[in-house]
């Protein structure tokens, strides 16, 4: 029997004042749950919960904003055994992607802010002499800029990594002494409705976090547009980004942008075959990798001419190797995409770049597979750089292949994009591929290897979005600096 959820707000469970909408499984094409279906009052009432809250919360000590969070970690971990089915039903998300990385990220989230809530938010500067002046008198003046929350933080994620996501905001928002009014993805947000009472049971008090969730744009809109929210997180569309900051502008919302991505691979002339093994890997986990559905894929490869067909053929092997079906099942690696609409989408882009008289090496059609909304790995190699497959981005399991004279080439094809969020450059030669990103208008490069660090600070150029998180980062991102002056 499914669940039928209600909203979380005020420390409580809330009926929705438009009912529920079903909450579909990607890979069974059933009812997960039903999710509830906001109404402007469900969402006016969770604003001006969290703008209840935050005066006591904003005023916490440190350290119990850290204990709180601390908690938070422990009863997520406790209750894992069952967030996990969820989340991976909500998803469809493999069971190896969602075990690993859909929730023990979560977790890791809300242990590194609880130590985050303890970093110093006061940057004391030198005083300085200053001779007097009409506006006031001359001597020592002393100064400190502090970091200060920011009010209610309204968090809307994506459907990808829909707890991870959250947590990812929801942790640092909270570390400085900020409330939340959450919206998750509509295809998945059940995981994140789970998260109301874990808080709670944690210890933050009732309004600090609150969820309310919609199948349709009223409620987000409406949430964006609340006069009582003081800044906009959001992961998603460039297109829906760009509606949410003409919003949030009109009132001067501090926002906070993680877009779209067209991520290039650049593959350098020098490239030995360790270096051309690790490329494939990197690009193959847009095949592999929770099917392609993550901002950050390398889903452009760009190749030195000398090594094109080489990289094609290894990219070839890797995705006819790899199991499409079941999430469930341990030895799946390409489960569904989150729905059908989605998955359509991507075969659109798919057939348009043939018509446009690019090659469909590998995939291109769809797997016989029922029920489930699946995708085949598919590699598009001989793509103009002007084709919509190579600048849009599909957020699926699809690759597209290009090759390049020199760097110069390989540079104004990665940087033919409207995005900016995350590239890649494979030489054996470190230092040529360090002097390389310099000229990739991007706000993340790995060089030789697909692996990320938690510490670095994430997001955007160009249309990929607005400001950066993560770490410390997310810290800074949360909070606004207040400048003190006094006589020393």
């Amino acid at each position: 029997m499914t669940k039928t959820y209600a909203h979380w707000i005020d420390g409580s469970w809330r009926a929705p004042g438009n009912g529920h909408y079903p909450v579909i499984n990607p890979a069974t094409e059933e009812t997960v749950g039903h999710a509830p279906e906001a109404d402007p009052a469900d969402v006016d009432a969770a604003v001006r919960a969290a703008r209840a809250a935050y005066d006591g919360w904003s005023r916490t000590a440190p350290k119990e904003r850290a204990a709180v969070l601390d908690r938070a970690a422990d009863l997520l971990a406790e209750h894992a055994p069952d967030l996990v089915p969820l989340v991976q039903a909500e998803t469809g998300a493999t069971l190896r992607v969602t075990s690993s990385l859909q929730v023990p990220p979560a977790i890791d989230r809300f242990r590194r802010y609880a130590r985050g809530a303890l970093e110093p938010d006061t940057v004391p500067l030198a005083p300085l002499p200053l001779a007097a002046t009409p506006l006031a008198p001359g001597g020592l003046i002393g100064a400190a800029a502090v970091r200060r929350p920011l009010g209610v933080v309204c968090c809307i994620t994506s459907y990808n990594f829909p707890l991870t996501n959250l947590a990812g905001k929801v942790a640092p928002a909270l570390a400085m002494g900020n409330t939340v009014v959450a919206k998750p993805a509509p295809q998945d947000p059940l995981c994140c409705l789970e998260l109301g009472p874990l808080l709670k049971e944690a210890g933050l008090p009732d309004g600090a976090f609150n969820v309310v969730t919609g199948s349709r744009a009223a409620a987000g809109e409406a949430l964006v547009a609340h006069p009582g929210v003081d800044m906009v997180s959001f992961t998603g569309s460039t297109a829906v980004g760009k509606k949410i900051a003409e919003s949030a502008g009109r009132s001067m919302k501090r926002t906070l942008m993680e877009l779209g991505g067209k991520g290039a691979a650049i593959v350098l002339g020098d490239a030995d075959g360790q270096v051309i093994a690790s490329a494939v890997g990197a690009v193959g986990s847009t095949f592999s990798f929770h099917s392609g559905q993550i901002c950050t894929a390398p889903t452009r490869v760009l190749v030195h001419r000398s090594l094109y067909e080489k990289v094609i053929a290894a990219l070839t092997h890797y995705a006819e190797s790899l199991k499409i079906g079941d999430p469930v099942d341990n030895s799946t690696v390409v489960g569904p995409l989150i729905s059908a609409a989605q998955r359509d989408r991507v075969e659109a882009y798919v057939s348009g770049a043939r018509e446009q008289g690019a090659r469909i090496v590998v995939g291109g059609e769809r797997p016989a597979l029922k029920p489930g909304f699946y995708v085949a790995p598919t590699l598009i190699a001989d793509a103009d750089p002007a084709m919509t497959v190579a600048r849009e981005e599909l957020f699926g399991p699809v690759v597209v292949a290009l090759p390049f004279h020199d760097e110069d080439e390989a540079v104004r094809i990665a940087d033919a994009t409207p995005y900016g969020l995350y590239d890649y450059v494979f030489s054996a030669d470190a230092g040529r591929a360090w002097a390389l990103a310099a000229r990739l208008r991007s706000g993340n490069v790995g060089i030789n290897t697909a692996q990320r660090h938690p510490e670095t600070p994430f997001g955007g150029f160009k249309e990929s979005g607005v400001g950066r998180d993560g770490g410390s980062f997310g810290l800074h991102a949360y909070s606004e600096l207040q400048s003190l002056v006094w006589v020393a």
